[in-house]
């Protein structure tokens, strides 16, 4: 044996022990616990709560920022490690504040530390590939979002550890005399509309028509009760530049060492904390208030400016014009529980908070939208007990067609003279993002203001929704106030702060400044431009302004220097705020993946000239002097944690299904139909699921799960899951009861009453059994089959080899007695992780169907899924 594999056994064997002697002085895990499903091939980690931690290759995110008065230097480092016996690849997909500007990422590898190179996507894609087939550790970081992003890498070797670190600068919220600084920490479930391409990658969701990328934006969750493996510790070195006032963190426990009276060292009181939620340090300053500055850098690029310009004080005076307000609720399955409870509280204070004068109307959406009233109405008490009424009616349910619900809630502003002002109440969990900022884009007489409920919303999406809709957004976390975020929406749209906001320059020689058009304020924030000029001089700057309908008029005084070596980072903030100028004037076509050629070009020159990330730019990094064997690497995607607050709930690959379980899917899909007691019946007006993670079909059911009958550990006798079906698909219902309603609400339409009551058949059952334990390409391939259709899918080049696919199977047991099973269906084993319920191998393609069919098979899935 080899001296390094015996100090990997020992290392092993004494871990295990070490693992014993901690679990025999901590209560005993519970039996859904001791059950929970593994990461495929890898090593089983045990919690401080005894609970399964679940495995992962990704086994820490150390985040340490560095905030000087407006401007934060974030450095995240992420270390991978391979536990298993064979090589890797480990892909991460994860978030990053929608704003920030990524700039920098290396790679270590042992003692080598490789800069990263920032690369046309496609091309950096190319080089990671080769690197990857060749041998050589490398490492890629995509951007699939401005604020989600994928972290690749490959050829890891057994017991080996790679370190990714990136970096990336941002400025910092400042609204009402408070700093704010957020560092994101999971990605949430996306639902995606459109119908499946047929393209999938490491996600839980298949491409669609709508959101081609919907597979690398969905990044599949640990199953309930089981931690991903992963932890993270934050620490932030704050020099405020004036006198702390107070410094809080309302989402995370902290220890706060103060340095000075305008410096402090925030760290995350537990180092091992679960990445669930974002985390949100917030401080005041002394006298809670900003001041003019201008921050200049002149070098090789030119010169680049930042205008941080303080708000005037504030007049009372109420503008008591009659106001057009709608709510609309997001009602979907990823809102239920805590997230919708939240967002009532919120939304009957701002019902409460109309005034007689003002109209309003109350929009719900989730797989459909529901309109209140048919046109806005007055805020009557007879009207507003109404609508708490109708909110009370409200639960967490469905998809997140939210398109329709924009529609429906701006479409009526097109064509009135007042302004309409519409309060989106969302966590923000759709994929298909920039469509909907492109829609709001198109109704210019509106004003929308975003709410973001939960503890890891969407921030682009919202962000970007109120930006569009000229509007403001609050985020409101699960512990918070509802009660003060709507007073102060009342407070922002009945005192606007600033409107009709223009700055003249002076005479000053400058150009390409952003924002382009200033948003009017309606809280005390900061106007903030960035800019670039040419030369050195002096100026007046003018801001002007209405306020309380008054003529509003500043100046100051500017001067812009010849040479100034400090503060380069303007350069890179001035060229992301570009990028995100360039976006925004082609959301529709950069949703599609078919960007107007001259805005695509554009992007990808910035990123390569300020070496910055973007959706076309990407960074690569290689190690060149080590090569190892052993053919390509495995590839392991990283699990994630739910975000704190959100039910246990995922997104139907195919149709877009919600399912909320006390178990995970797979444990759910595993059982047989004796173990479930299925209410309700086909709808004759969809279609079956084609398959996909978690295919769930036209079948409304009521699952009662029993211990004895399942394959399940359960602490209690029994436990209920609700499947929901998916949406109609746009344009069915038109607001009318379908042929299907008018059968259920016995109209004597449509067929006849013994066909509207049968179930599916036998043999129905039975291939929806299969196909329900299968990822969609495996499904497609069964289905072809089925048609004895002899031309195989563009998928299924990926993962066949002669007629053979090779494939990973998650077991519920793992005895003797079922290997044989597997054996004897001619499966040729290629890996057999000892720790975990899987295995990996190839066999027929003729065999799939009787390999999903035995009962310990809980899932397969293509060895390549989520290739790319």
């Amino acid at each position: 044996m080899r001296p390094r594999l015996t100090l990997q056994l020992a290392l092993l064997f004494a871990t295990v022990i070490a693992t014993l002697v901690a679990l025999a002085t901590l209560k005993p895990p519970t039996a859904a616990a001791q059950s929970s499903p593994q990461t495929p091939g890898a090593l089983q980690i045990v919690g401080p709560d005894g609970k399964a931690a679940g495995s992962c290759p990704l086994k820490h995110t150390d985040v340490r920022a560095e905030i000087s008065g407006f401007l934060s230097r974030v450095t995240v480092t992420q270390e991978f490690e391979n536990p298993h016996k064979d090589k890797i690849e480990a892909v991460y997909v994860f978030p990053l504040p929608q704003m920030a500007a990524v700039d920098d990422m290396t790679m270590t590898v042992g003692e080598r530390t490789v800069k990263g190179k920032i690369l046309p996507r496609e091309e950096a894609r190319t080089v990671y590939e080769a690197a990857r087939a060749t041998g050589r550790v490398a490492g890629l970081l995509d951007q699939e979002r401005p604020n989600i992003f994928t972290q690749s890498v490959a050829n890891i070797m057994p017991g080996e550890r790679v370190t990714i670190k990136i970096s990336y600068v941002e400025t910092l919220k400042y609204d009402e005399g408070t700093y704010e600084f957020s560092f994101p920490m999971v990605v949430g479930p996306r639902y995606n509309p459109g119908s499946p391409t047929g393209r999938t990658s490491s996600g839980f969701a298949p491409d669609t028509d709508r959101v081609p990328d919907a597979s690398r934006i969905t990044p599949v969750p640990e199953s309930p009760g089981t931690r991903a493996g992963h932890d993270i510790s934050v620490e932030v070195a704050l020099d405020a530049g004036v006198p702390l006032d107070s410094l809080r963190s309302t989402t995370h426990e902290v220890d706060v060492e103060r340095v000075g009276a305008s410096g402090a060292r925030v760290r995350l009181k537990n180092h091992s904390t679960i990445p669930n939620k974002d985390f949100i340090l917030s401080y005041d300053v002394a006298g809670r208030k900003v001041s003019d500055a201008l921050l200049t850098h002149r070098g090789e690029r030119g010169g680049f400016f930042t205008f941080i310009l303080q708000p005037p004080d504030r007049v009372t005076a109420a503008d008591v014009t009659p106001k057009e307000l709608v709510f609309v609720l997001d009602t979907s399955g990823s809102m239920s529980g805590f997230p919708i409870d939240k967002a009532k509280e919120a939304m009957r204070h701002a019902l409460a908070g109309l005034y007689p004068q003002d109209t309003f109307n109350l929009i719900t959406f989730a797989g459909d939208t529901h309109v209140l009233f048919p046109a806005p109405v007055p805020a009557t008490p007879e009207n507003l007990s109404r609508a708490q009424r109708f909110l009370e009616t409200r639960s967490g349910g469905g998809g997140t067609e939210m398109m329709k619900a924009i529609k429906t809630a701006l479409d009526p502003s097109d064509s009135q003279s007042h302004v309409r002002i519409v309060c989106f109440m969302t966590d923000g969990y759709v994929g298909n993002d920039m469509e909907i900022v492109s829609e709001i884009q198109k109704h210019p007489n509106a004003r929308v203001f975003s709410f973001g409920i939960g503890s890891s919303v969407n921030r682009f999406l919202l962000d970007k929704m109120a930006e569009a809709g000229r509007g403001e957004v609050e985020y409101v976390a699960l512990n918070d106030d509802g009660s003060a975020a709507a007073m102060r929406f009342h407070k922002r749209v009945r005192e606007p702060l600033l409107t009709d906001i223009s700055i003249e320059w002076g005479g000053l020689n400058v150009a390409d400044i952003y924002p382009r058009r200033i948003p009017d304020l309606f809280s005390a924030k900061p106007v903030v431009v960035t800019g670039r000029y040419v030369g050195n001089g002096r100026g007046r700057l003018r801001l002007t302004g209405r306020m309380s309908g008054k003529h509003f008029e500043r100046e100051i005084p500017v001067e812009l220097p010849e040479a100034e070596a400090r503060h380069d980072v303007l350069a890179t903030l001035w060229a992301r705020t570009r990028i995100d100028d360039l976006t925004g004037q082609d959301y529709a076509g950069i949703q599609q993946g078919n960007a107007r050629p001259e805005i695509r070009q554009e992007i990808t020159q910035l990123g390569l000239e300020f070496r910055l990330m973007t959706q076309f730019t990407s960074f690569i990094a290689v190690e060149e002097m080590t090569i190892t064997d052993g053919g390509p690497p495995r590839r392991v995607d990283v699990p994630i944690e739910m975000p704190e607050g959100v039910n246990n709930l995922q997104l139907d690959g195919t149709q877009n299904a919600v399912v909320s379980s006390n178990f995970s899917i797979q444990q759910i899909q595993s059982l047989p139909m004796s173990a479930r007691k299925v209410s309700n019946t086909m709808r004759a007006s969809r279609p079956a699921a084609k398959g996909g993670v978690l295919p769930v079909g036209s079948i409304t059911e009521t699952v009662t799960v029993t211990a004895a009958e399942s394959h399940i550990d359960m602490t209690s006798s029994s436990a209920t899951t609700t499947v929901y079906p998916p949406p109609a698909p746009p344009g069915d219902r038109k607001d009318k009861p379908g042929r299907e309603e008018k059968q259920a609400a016995g109209t004597g339409e449509g067929r006849g009453a013994s066909e509207r009551v049968a179930g599916p058949t036998a043999e129905e059952v039975r291939r929806q059994q299969i196909i329900a334990k299968m990822h969609a390409s495996l499904a497609a391939v069964v289905e072809r089959l089925w048609k004895n259709d002899a031309k195989p899918g563009a998928e299924e080049v990926k993962f066949v080899r002669e007629g053979k696919a090779e494939v990973q199977v998650w077991l519920t047991d793992k005895s003797d007695a079922t290997m044989a099973k597997l054996k004897a269906l001619g499966f040729e084993i290629i890996l057999d992780p000892k720790s975990g319920k899987v295995v990996i191998g190839r066999l027929p393609l003729e065999k799939l169907v009787a390999l999903a069919e035995i009962k310990e098979v809980r899932y397969v899935a293509p060895q390549t899924a989520g290739g790319r």
